[in-house]
């Protein structure tokens, strides 16, 4: 469960994240809609401890964070464009960020890297790969240590209509698996599709 209670961020006199306030729970897809700038991507990064808050709180699972913990262990996340080592193959880019964690054996990359749809022994390098490639190889990043939340903003990226469906059952079958997801998107037939409950965010605050 995450809690996010009266969470307000300011940049000198900028206000970015008016009082939000919800409470989100385990197997349900939520979604973030708005404008660039509306306040959804700076949202996540306060959930994922990347940044914190003038005021109010985020808790996962009764723990807050930047007070109980830094940065919570059982996140995955998409945030804005995956990052890859452009000359390595993406089992071994994938490989290679497991290995800070080391929570996903190489097992557990191979089937994260086949349930997007991508094969796990091409040898190319993550450098050519297309914008869709790379998008579904940042979910197989994210999937790969099996983690309680899904973080994902604009996880479509680059997607191709076949694509799109793929990542689609991909979503509803984490959710299956009592998985809290939130999808951050400016299409809103992903979150009319996907989401239980859908936020509207407008200059940093809910709408």
């Amino acid at each position: 469960m995450i809690e996010i209670s009266h969470l307000t961020k300011k940049f000198k006199n900028t206000v970015v994240l008016n009082d939000i306030s919800m409470t989100l729970e385990d197997a349900k897809i939520y979604g973030f809609t708005g404008r660039n700038g509306s306040g959804k991507t700076m949202l996540m990064k306060h959930i994922l401890g990347f940044v914190h808050p003038t005021s109010g709180m985020v808790c996962i699972n009764g723990k807050r964070i930047g007070h109980d913990i830094d940065i919570p262990q059982n996140v995955g996340a998409i945030i804005e464009n995956p990052g890859f080592l452009p000359e390595y193959s993406g089992f071994k880019n994938l490989k290679l960020l497991a290995g800070i964690r080391r929570k996903a054996s190489t097992e557990e990359i191979r089937q994260a890297i086949e349930l997007v749809g991508l094969n796990p022994n091409d040898k190319k390098h993550v450098g050519k790969y297309s914008l869709g490639m790379r998008q579904r190889l940042g979910l197989a990043q994210v999937l790969m240590e099996n983690p309680e939340i899904l973080l994902l903003d604009e996880p479509m990226n680059g997607l191709d209509d076949q694509g799109v469906e793929e990542m689609r059952q991909i979503f509803l079958q984490q959710k299956e698996k009592g998985k809290l997801i939130i999808i951050a998107s400016h299409n809103n037939e992903d979150i009319d599709l996907l989401c239980d409950d859908i936020f509207r965010f407008d200059h940093g605050s809910l709408v």
